[in-house]
């Protein structure tokens, strides 16, 4: 029975597909989310979030009264759900920023992110003389934790839940399960051995661990 480390606690659902492969996994979380104390401006006309932890931060009567350009299908959800109007959204943070450029380039915008915040859409934005403004909603602690036992496969969800891991442990033989592509090129600064999940989503990357663990 093959066996996968998780850096992210899965819901009872994904670890059940995981298991009912005949896959024993064991989890934990690599990374924290930790919210800070920010202001939101009287007026936001049109606002970017690229991960559902700062759309959770914003209030939903200040959601409403934006116009939002979001990364990720589960990200464009959430903010659905809240009561916001979705004018934007795409797989990838340089993606948004390109369509951006292209068909929202003249107006003003706040981007709400967290600390680790990767670099794709400020500078797409600077470059192009975009008007916005950086709003730090939460910060992202590492949290590491040391393996003694050695895994099948490692599961990853950002760029940080690697480095965490890193920390303590090598990823050695371990197939590097990433969630993306700037997962991806954090894990390959450790290993060779990388897949790529078809879409960036959790249950994607569940996905492919259980199809990549019959190989392994």
């Amino acid at each position: 029975m093959p066996t996968l480390l998780s850096t992210k606690i899965l819901n009872t659902s994904q670890q059940k597909k995981l298991l009912n492969e005949g896959i024993n996994v064991i989890q934990y979380n690599a990374i924290e989310i930790v919210p800070q104390d920010f202001e939101i401006p009287e007026r936001i006309e049109n606002a970017i979030f690229t991960s559902k932890n700062t759309v959770e931060r914003i209030p939903k009567a200040a959601l409403r009264n934006m116009n939002c350009f979001c990364v990720g299908k589960k990200t464009k959800r959430l903010l659905e759900k809240n009561g916001a109007s979705v004018i934007a959204w795409t797989e990838y943070g340089k993606d948004l920023a390109e369509l951006i450029i292209e068909k929202f380039r003249n107006k003003k915008f706040v981007f709400f992110c967290g600390n680790l915040r990767r670099e794709e859409i400020p500078s797409i934005l600077k470059k192009n003389r975009v008007d916005f403004q950086e709003i730090c909603t939460y910060k992202t602690e590492l949290v590491p934790k040391k393996f003694e036992q050695k895994f099948d496969g490692i599961l990853f969800f950002s760029p940080s839940g690697v480095k965490s891991f890193c920390i303590e442990n090598e990823l050695k033989n371990s197939a590097a399960l990433c969630i993306g592509t700037t997962t991806a090129a954090e894990a390959k600064k450790h290993s060779d051995k990388i897949y790529i999940a078809e879409e960036p989503t959790i249950e994607s990357v569940v996905q492919i661990s259980c199809k990549i663990s019959k190989t392994l």
